[in-house]
């Protein structure tokens, strides 16, 4: 749990109040210019923090795809390159495929304008489609819906592979001739179970579950947080959960012409630590399976979680008989019109914590 994304939070004079002069404004002795080039948002600060705890369970799920689940960060350690392409892939730049202004922009399909706040459900959904353009990391992504896990349908989307864009003619053909090798090969998967485990507050009776959901091996932690702030819980503590907090003020980083840039920002030495009393209830379980043989295990795990009444959430070999039927997520280089609009200004408002609407109250 070594590697997360810190937020990159800038304090700027209020674009608004300056965008329709292109004169620079002086302000206690300093001098600023009006940005050029857009009409978004300057800065993530006061909206961005689930979106950045979306970026950090993420990451800690593609440092166990490419860098193995004992991989460790060391201040003085050179690094490999999956590391550093990894950490490209989180810069503050719309270039950078997990950057918060793919998933700002992302969010906009799931109904959720730019600087609009995120539930663990939104961010979620928003990261699932995003995966999709990932042709280096290869991972499925599935979010339990209705608080059900679904095997069949996460089996058949592991083990999906029509969505590989092949690059060039002998990529085609390639494919063509080891298409039935290729039906057997299991792609990795990062499992989503967003849950409401409450009302207004978590249900004390599923503390015990929670801390247990700790102890599993495939764990990537909790994306969750308190009311009016988001946090990646990461750990426990007795009571406690221990988290990482996005909330910390940082310089956006920025790649240098050698093609290097620090890396300080990315990795915290210390956690933070929150009752559990005071945990929201809407939150979303994260885990990472490489191989059939550990979702299976997996399995397994929640079965032993779920065996005391009430169940976190239920494990069903198949879809319920009134759900619509599974389809697999189509090719990310279809229309994706629904989200390529440019940032659009919104009006500050007031916060209300994001608990997603959309989940299903668990009856005690």
């Amino acid at each position: 749990m070594d590697v997360a994304c810190a937020t990159y939070e800038v304090d700027f004079i209020e674009e608004r109040s300056i965008r329709y002069s292109r004169e620079p404004v002086w302000l206690l002795g300093c001098q600023y210019h009006p940005q050029e080039g857009g009409t978004g948002p300057t800065s993530d600060k006061g909206w961005g923090c689930m979106l950045r705890c979306g970026q950090m369970i993420l990451g800690q799920a593609l440092v166990m795809r490419h860098l193995g689940r004992d991989w460790r960060w060391s201040k003085n350690k050179e690094q490999l390159a999956e590391y550093w392409k990894i950490l490209k892939l989180f810069l503050d730049s719309k270039d950078s495929l997990y950057s918060i202004h793919q998933i700002a922009q992302m969010g906009v399909s799931e109904g959720k304008k730019v600087s609009q706040w995120f539930g663990p459900n939104t961010a979620a959904q928003v990261l699932k489609k995003l995966m999709t353009f990932d042709d280096w990391s290869r991972m499925s992504v599935y979010v339990a819906m209705d608080n059900i896990v679904v095997i069949d349908d996460i089996k058949r989307l592991c083990r999906d592979n029509t969505s590989l864009r092949p690059v060039g003619n002998a990529d085609v053909n390639h494919a063509e001739s080891s298409s039935n090798q290729q039906s057997n090969i299991w792609k990795p998967l990062l499992l989503f179970i967003p849950l409401r485990l409450g009302l207004t507050e978590l249900n004390p009776i599923y503390k015990d579950k929670l801390n247990n959901c700790f102890r599993i091996k495939n764990t990537l932690g909790i994306i969750g947080g308190k009311p009016n702030s988001a946090h990646y819980f990461i750990g426990i503590q007795g009571d406690y959960l221990l988290y990482l907090d996005p909330h910390t003020v940082q310089d956006t980083v920025k790649i240098k012409a050698n093609n290097y840039f620090p890396d300080k920002t990315y990795h915290q030495k210390n956690t933070n630590r929150l009752h559990f009393s005071y945990m929201d209830p809407s939150v979303a379980l994260g885990f990472y399976s490489a191989t059939e043989e550990e979702f299976d295990e997996l399995c397994h795990e929640f079965s032993e979680l779920n065996s005391i009444q009430p169940p976190l959430f239920e494990v069903a070999q198949q879809r319920p008989s009134h759900w619509p039927p599974f389809t697999l997520p189509s090719s990310p280089y279809d229309d994706t019109s629904d989200v390529a609009a440019g940032f659009t200004e919104i009006k500050k408002e007031e916060r209300h914590f994001d608990s997603d609407d959309d989940f299903e109250i668990i009856d005690i």
